[in-house]
């Protein structure tokens, strides 16, 4: 011990302090790099007029399983819809929210009302199955239908352009997915054609079910133009 202190002591003496004092751990080139193309990843690209998807964590789903495909892809729509500058109009949804909770608030009036069930199942049957699910089951058959996304129009363009409604299908053990792109007000005056594309879901995924976000955001991208650059109905007519 007595060794070290004083050859320390002798090398500060003769201003020779030991280099390994002062050394710092050199930064590693591979984390560097790594940290570049995280950045480089979270950029997305716009490429004559069609959003391309941003490199980012893969989406992966179960190809066994039609419901999480066709919720994986609508949710990816849900995306590139409102990167082109259309925002989600929620209305629909809040009123079914609505409509829910006054069952909810229904169902627990029923459970405190002054007949137990069954007796009180005339009460339940009444407010509950047939007004309230009616209500529900006519807003999906008459405006909702197979829509997944409603819109609000473009901003700077309400006077020549509506929102959008986009629906899809993808039946049970087929592969072919329908997008339709419909205007969320056909009766406006600046209500366009829909238009629509079906194609199989393999063209989209690997064999792993990763989703090849590229090509399924350039098919989506050019659907969305064909809608944009489409005449109106009323001036087509």
């Amino acid at each position: 011990m007595n060794f070290y202190v004083s050859a320390f002591s002798y090398n500060f003496q003769t201003n020779k302090i030991p280099k390994y004092l002062f050394q710092t751990k050199p930064r590693n080139s591979q984390s560097e790099r790594r940290e570049k193309k995280s950045e480089m990843a979270t950029t997305t690209a716009t490429t004559n007029g069609t959003a391309t998807s941003p490199t980012k964590n893969p989406k992966k789903t179960n190809l066994l399983d039609h419901n999480s495909i066709k919720h994986l892809l609508d949710e990816t729509v849900t995306e590139i819809v409102t990167s082109r500058g259309y925002s989600e109009d929620v209305r629909m949804s809040n009123v079914r929210l609505l409509i829910g909770a006054i069952i909810i608030i229904i169902a627990l009036f029923a459970q405190f009302y002054n007949k137990k069930f069954p007796d009180n199942k005339n009460f339940l049957i009444g407010c509950i199955y047939v007004l309230f699910n009616g209500i529900l089951q006519l807003i999906i058959y008459t405006k909702e239908k197979n829509a997944f996304l409603f819109t609000y129009p473009p901003a700077g363009s309400d006077y020549n352009s509506t929102g959008l409604m986009v629906s899809s299908k993808l039946a049970r053990f087929s592969d072919m997915y329908t997008l339709v792109i419909a205007s969320a007000d056909p009766k406006s005056i600046s209500a366009k054609p829909t238009v629509e594309f079906t194609k199989s879901v393999t063209k989209w995924f690997t064999k792993d079910g990763v989703l090849v976000e590229g090509l399924f955001w350039k098919d989506v991208g050019s659907l969305i133009n064909d809608y944009a650059n489409a005449k109106d109905n009323k001036k087509s007519k």
